[in-house]
């Protein structure tokens, strides 16, 4: 069988894998039962954090969202003035077979300056504050336990801003700022 793509869609509990390429004209999706798991960071403008983390083998899904504040359904420009206490985050499906929430969070405190408060670069402001929204307590303690191992080393100059807050409601950012840079043709911004 000559396989030329496979995509991936996730549902539930259930990965459904699309395969092109079978035989000529025919197409074959095929249920896979798989364990998945969600992890959800902040870390300044979600359009580079969800390019980069989407990059990683084992990552099944990304989205960019909302979460932390107190504003149901917010949008881009409520988040925008500060005022509603959500930080722009990624949540990550992932498959834990093949990544580990361990290797998750070393590319999370790797791709960006987990020692700036409420600012990633150019933006500032609360909505870009580095966070991780642990999803269980085991996500929780590992985050923790990651952050004083990271201090510990003295890899950062200054000490690590990053909280760790158990997972509020996760909102959805607008369609248009989903996969923002590939639909761009950008693979990075300022991040």
């Amino acid at each position: 069988m000559d396989v030329s793509s496979i995509k991936m869609r996730v549902a539930g509990l259930r990965v459904f894998v699309f395969v092109a390429g079978c035989s000529p004209g025919v197409q074959l999706w095929r249920v896979v039962e798989v364990a998945i798991a969600k992890a959800t960071f902040g870390a300044g403008c979600f359009w580079g954090v969800e390019a980069k983390l989407g990059e990683l083998s084992g990552v099944l899904d990304t989205a960019v969202g909302y979460q932390g504040g107190t504003l149901e359904n917010p949008t881009y420009k409520d988040v925008c003035t500060d005022q509603t206490g959500h930080a722009e985050v990624v949540q990550v499906t992932f498959d834990p077979s093949r990544l580990s929430y361990d290797e998750l969070l070393e590319q999370f405190f790797a791709l960006h300056d987990p020692t700036q408060v409420n600012r990633q670069g150019p933006d500032l402001g609360s909505q870009y504050r580095s966070v991780v929204f642990a999803q269980d307590d085991a996500q929780l303690r590992e985050a923790q336990a990651k952050i004083a191992e990271l201090n510990a080393s003295g890899v950062f100059r200054n000490p690590i801003a990053t909280v760790v807050e158990p997972a509020t409601t996760f909102w959805k950012a607008e369609e248009h700022h989903q996969r923002y840079l590939e639909k761009r043709g950008m693979v990075a911004c300022h991040i």
